[in-house]
């Protein structure tokens, strides 16, 4: 009896160590708030953890994670890319050796365009740069350096990864968007629309200014900073796509940026694919983002 009784006990405590094991081994999201002190606010963010980060914790000497900064799309929050099945198409890729193991931090980013406001009310940009990276570099377990650090991003938020990556070529080694909201026109035309009743007209308005502020405008602009930074971005990896049916018309800045990288002979992936502005185009194309950047931190599998 006290032999079977020891036996069991040590087959429960096996199988509770397995279950600890197993659980360690697991991917999880981790969503959390910081207080800023820029914007006055809380904002919310969540991290992607791949299988295994909770159990290397223990660990000495555990190297330390590349980390992907991706940027949601108006009117979307900072749950969204692991709410519409990003989360189970990142497992399913690591589990068929697609790409390494890289966090992916989602912050919450409201209609900022992540940039601060013409009228300094919202400084989202100085918020992202002094305030959040070091808090989530201070936090999970990151490389902390430009080699390890990149940025993604979808719509508004393809927008924001390619002014901030363009900007700061210095803090980002890789950059991708998906239908970037690029706009060709010019603040003029952007005035007469907005007077006109256009959609997107309020939004901009809150941002660039009522009319558009065209220093502001101008010191934002993705492809004005990819001819100002032509040199250090031949630098970086840089990759975007965008569906040829676009509902916003986002393909006319996409090939526009995408000609302007090559006239400064600024080394890109540009991929102009059937499709329009959607969920379901945006994770038809997510496996080749997600590969893209692995290849990037130069951890392919």
């Amino acid at each position: 009896m006290i032999h079977s009784f020891r036996s069991n006990l040590l087959y429960s405590f096996l199988a509770f160590l397995g279950l600890v094991s197993a659980s360690q081994a697991q991917s999880r999201i981790d969503c959390n708030t910081l207080n800023s002190q820029i914007l006055k606010q809380v904002v919310h963010y969540c991290v992607y953890l791949p299988e295994g980060y909770d159990g290397a914790a223990k660990t000495p000497g555990t190297a330390r994670y590349p980390v992907l900064y991706f940027l949601h799309g108006l009117g979307d929050n900072e749950q969204t890319l692991f709410n519409s099945g990003g989360w189970t198409l990142l497992d399913e890729m690591r589990h068929q050796h697609k790409i390494g193991n890289f966090l992916i931090v989602a912050p919450e980013g409201r209609r900022s365009f992540y940039i601060n406001s013409a009228d300094g009310s919202v400084r989202y940009s100085d918020f992202f740069l002094r305030e959040f990276i070091p808090h989530i570099e201070g936090k999970y377990r990151t490389g902390a350096s430009r080699e390890k650090r990149a940025i993604s991003g979808i719509s508004m938020g393809g927008y924001g990864a390619l002014r901030f990556a363009f900007a700061r070529p210095d803090l980002f080694s890789a950059v991708s968007a998906q239908s970037p909201a690029l706009i060709t026109e010019s603040p003029a035309e952007l005035d007469a629309a907005s007077r006109a009743g256009a959609p997107l007209g309020k939004i901009l308005a809150a941002i660039f200014g009522d009319p558009v502020e065209v220093a502001h405008w101008n010191a934002n602009s993705p492809f004005l900073l990819a001819k100002k930074n032509s040199v250090a971005l031949r630098k970086m990896a840089i990759y975007f796509n965008c569906g040829q049916s676009d509902d916003y018309g986002f393909e006319k800045g996409a090939a526009s940026l995408h000609e302007e990288l090559v006239k400064e002979s600024v080394k890109h992936e540009y991929h102009a694919n059937p499709g329009d502005h959607s969920v379901s185009y945006f994770l038809a194309h997510f496996d080749e983002v997600m590969q893209f950047h692995s290849k990037a931190f130069g951890i392919s599998r």
